[in-house]
């Protein structure tokens, strides 16, 4: 690794002529006409690529991404038959298990002909225990034998749903013991779509394990750390603040407490202010459920203001995001909500009132555009509504949610600024973003002299591509601080 090189004939977005990109010790050092200096260190011929701040994928969930590859795949599945299908064929086909277990991931019932039985699961696999994790990550298909493991009592659908389920996912970790290796290479793969950084939002100990991962090798990845409330009080005592370095190697940061105040759309569990279709509107849950109690929130943030440690608060449905706005509101505080999929028309203003983040995720809103149709019907003008955040002056972070979506910029990049992919015309294009926006919020830094030399090289303009060639950008190459994780060139 040469502590100096010169990118040269490289192309900025912005269409204006070639230039040489100077970088030494991790920023960039000089910025000029191509050919305009003598060129230092290693020379790398750019031909006239394009080169940009390479990308953070602001809402990781890093361990599940890693994981999913060695499930059963069940992410084309389009009913309790299609995943019965998957499962019995498996079994029979001696597919690995994973510590006894047969684990599958990403089914989406939420449109389901006919629901999830516990019976129908158990009459496929019975002789093993069978874990199916849902592709928002938010429940869980079990049969008898997966129940007995794990001492929980499901009902007639065998469906576990948020807390007693979400409480489970960090035991399937462990579980599955991952080789390191497993990790860098997914950070490699990521890197390979221009990514320098994450948000990591496992609910896990990540303080250690992140720096026993860049201890024994990672070194593709920045890495933001969420603290979970269960873990808020250790990192308070150990004098863990947001923006703390946390690794010998400098690439962990500390990050923000993560609060999850609601469900999911797929789940039907997103807190709203109407009842989903076909519940009775006297259940206690016909609009959702409310994961974390205001009151808790509140204790919570302030808790967490009070060690310097900033928050992110999960907020899916339109009651939910109300409650936690006028929770930061009441607490004068600023900070991040996490996915606000479905906003109020008079809480867009806010966002941007109180100096809230909306960190939001484009490709679920491709994934679920169907079934937000059916369960918010008559609300989706409001749904999923980054145009509206825009427009409303809300600073925006963009991401994946990986692994609900794919940790590839350039497919949330696409769905933000198109709200379309396949033969499907756009839904609500009205809440499409500008691709300069959309750019704006999936980096951190800029092409500018000074800056970290966080960058990205394609071998299109994204300015010049439409929506499938986003999707589909190559990437000749990546640097996180200067060193290539990367190289195609």
């Amino acid at each position: 690794m040469s502590e100096t090189l010169t990118l040269r004939g490289a192309r900025p977005y912005d269409g204006g002529e070639p230039i040489d990109v100077v970088v030494r010790d991790g920023l960039i050092a000089a910025i000029t006409p191509q050919g305009a200096t003598d060129a230092v260190g290693e020379v790398v011929d750019v031909a006239g690529r394009w080169i940009g701040p390479g990308f953070w994928d602001a809402h990781v969930h890093f361990t599940q991404h890693v994981i999913r590859r060695r499930r059963l795949d069940l992410t084309e599945t389009r009913s309790a038959d299609d995943v019965l299908a998957i499962v019995r064929r498996a079994r029979a086909e001696g597919a690995p298990l994973t510590d006894g277990m047969l684990m599958g991931y990403g089914f989406r019932d939420g449109l389901w002909p006919v629901p999830a039985t516990l019976d129908a699961l158990d009459a496929t696999v019975a002789d093993v225990p069978v874990v199916l994790v849902s592709g928002d990550l938010h429940c869980g298909w079990m049969n008898r034998a997966a129940a007995a493991r794990f001492g929980v009592e499901l009902d007639a659908t065998g469906v576990l749903r948020e807390g007693p389920w979400i409480s489970l996912l960090h035991s399937f970790d462990e579980a599955a013991h991952l080789p390191a290796d497993a990790y860098a290479d997914a950070a490699d793969a990521a890197a390979a779509r221009g990514v320098v950084g994450i948000v990591e939002y496992e609910n896990t100990d990540n303080v250690s394990e992140w720096s026993e991962r860049t201890s024994a090798g990672l070194r593709s990845l920045r890495t933001d750390i969420a603290v979970w409330p269960d873990r808020l009080e250790s990192a308070i005592a150990a004098g863990y603040r947001t923006g703390d370095l946390v690794d010998d190697a400098g690439l962990v940061t500390f990050g923000r407490l993560k609060v999850v105040v609601d469900g999911s759309l797929n789940t039907r569990t997103a807190w709203c202010w109407d009842p989903y279709p076909g519940m009775d509107p006297g259940h206690p849950h016909a609009c959702g459920l409310e994961s974390v109690p205001i009151p808790e929130l509140r204790r919570l943030l302030h808790r967490a203001r009070g060690a310097g440690i900033e928050a992110a608060v999960h907020a899916i449905g339109d009651r939910a995001n109300t409650e936690v706005l006028d929770t930061f509101a009441e607490l004068g505080m600023r900070g991040v909500i996490e996915h606000a999929q479905l906003v109020r028309d008079d809480d867009f203003a806010r966002f941007a009132e109180l100096g809230l983040i909306a960190s939001v995720q484009p490709e679920h809103a491709m994934d679920d555009r169907d079934v937000a149709d059916h369960h918010w019907a008559g609300r989706t003008a409001r749904a999923f509504a980054f145009g509206s955040l825009h427009r409303s002056g809300a600073a925006l972070l963009l991401g994946s949610d990986a692994p609900v979506a794919p940790l590839d910029p350039w497919i949330s990049l696409s769905a933000a600024t198109a709200r379309s992919r396949g033969d499907r015309a756009a839904w609500h294009p009205e809440q499409r973003l500008p691709l300069d926006v959309a750019l704006a919020a999936s980096v951190r830094s800029a092409l500018a002299v000074g800056e970290p030399a966080d960058l990205v090289v394609t071998d299109r303009d994204p300015y010049a591509s439409d929506r499938d060639e986003l999707r589909g950008m190559p990437v000749a190459a990546t640097l996180l601080g200067g060193r290539f994780t990367h190289r195609e060139l």
